[in-house]
């Protein structure tokens, strides 16, 4: 049971926390607040004890745990949710989809059989925060991790996306022979980031339409992180370069960053009390921007999340 000491304080999840992003977001969440509770959802529970143990050294807040999630599991996103609701911690007061993958070098699928990258970026997020939506607390905040890979316009090297519907991201079909697989599992993650910026835009609006709380839901760009690992299944000439070529532009290119800035960043979107009222918007770092053209069509993030609604059997 939560004791007199703890009441106060606000419980953040953070997906993918154990590394990367994620982690530097909750290191900087749990320094901002030591009473802040940090919850790290990941789906190796060794990694994620791990985490939890140098989140705690480092910042000296002890009110950080773990909890298994394995986002390309329908089931294990409910279990965990199951967990979570069963653990009794503060109120729930943010949601940071932080967790991503990026497979080029085959063809993967899910637990439920839905292309790999759509699967966890995407539906797995989905389903949990809506899961956890009327837990969240009045004036909560959700932040969803995109890319600015998502527009074609910001020329990052990537695939633009393609939208037709939701269906066709979950089930692909044959490969086309004009496209190589690594050009296909590039953009299958533009198209992944594409749909963390409708599902944004649409729960934001379905919050401010139909729920007496104000719950905000924004997008985040955290820019290019070179050395990050979701240039692991790339070839060994394209990791070494991501790794040690790209980090030079740390130093030039204005949204290339580090991952401790970029992760100051996101934490910032969901402690800032200037960031109360903002929602249904798109920050590339602390900056709120405009998202791409595509990603203003009302027509597909209907699509998105009525499709999303029929493929996790969510009941609304």
């Amino acid at each position: 049971m939560v004791n007199e000491a703890t009441s106060n304080t606000k419980t953040f999840i953070i997906t993918g926390g154990n590394t990367g992003l994620g982690y530097k977001c909750a290191e900087n969440i749990a320094k901002d607040n030591k009473n802040n509770q940090i919850v790290i959802a990941c789906r190796n529970a060794t990694k994620a004890q791990e985490a939890v143990n140098s989140l705690i050294k480092e910042t000296g807040n002890d009110n950080i745990i773990s909890l298994e999630l394995d986002l390309s599991s329908l089931e294990s996103v409910r279990d965990f949710v199951s967990h979570f609701m069963d653990a009794k911690l503060p109120p729930l007061y943010a949601i940071v989809c932080n967790a991503g993958i990026q497979v080029v070098n085959k063809a993967q699928y899910t637990k439920d059989g839905f292309e790999l990258t759509f699967g966890v970026n995407h539906l797995g997020h989905f389903l949990l925060v809506n899961m956890l939506l009327e837990n969240i607390a009045d004036t909560g905040r959700i932040v969803f991790v995109s890319s600015g890979t998502h527009d074609p316009l910001q020329k990052t090297g990537m695939p633009e996306p393609k939208y037709e519907n939701a269906r066709l991201l979950a089930y692909p079909k044959g490969i086309d022979s004009n496209e190589e697989i690594g050009s296909i599992g590039r953009r299958n993650y533009t198209n992944s980031k594409l749909c963390n910026i409708y599902c944004t835009y649409e729960l934001a609006e379905r919050i401010t339409q139909q729920m007496n709380k104000n719950i905000t839901v924004n997008a985040f760009d955290p820019g290019l992180m070179p050395g990050t690992g979701l240039a692991r299944s790339y070839s060994p000439l394209l990791r070494f370069v991501s790794k040690y070529i790209l980090s030079l532009l740390i130093l030039v290119h204005p949204n290339v960053n580090t991952i401790g800035k970029s992760g100051k960043a996101l934490a910032s979107l969901v402690t800032k009390p200037e960031l109360d009222t903002t929602t249904g918007k798109y920050f590339e770092g602390t900056k709120e921007i405009q998202s791409s053209v595509l990603s203003y069509s009302k027509e597909n993030r209907e699509d998105l999340w009525r499709t999303s609604v029929e493929l996790t059997a969510f009941n609304q």
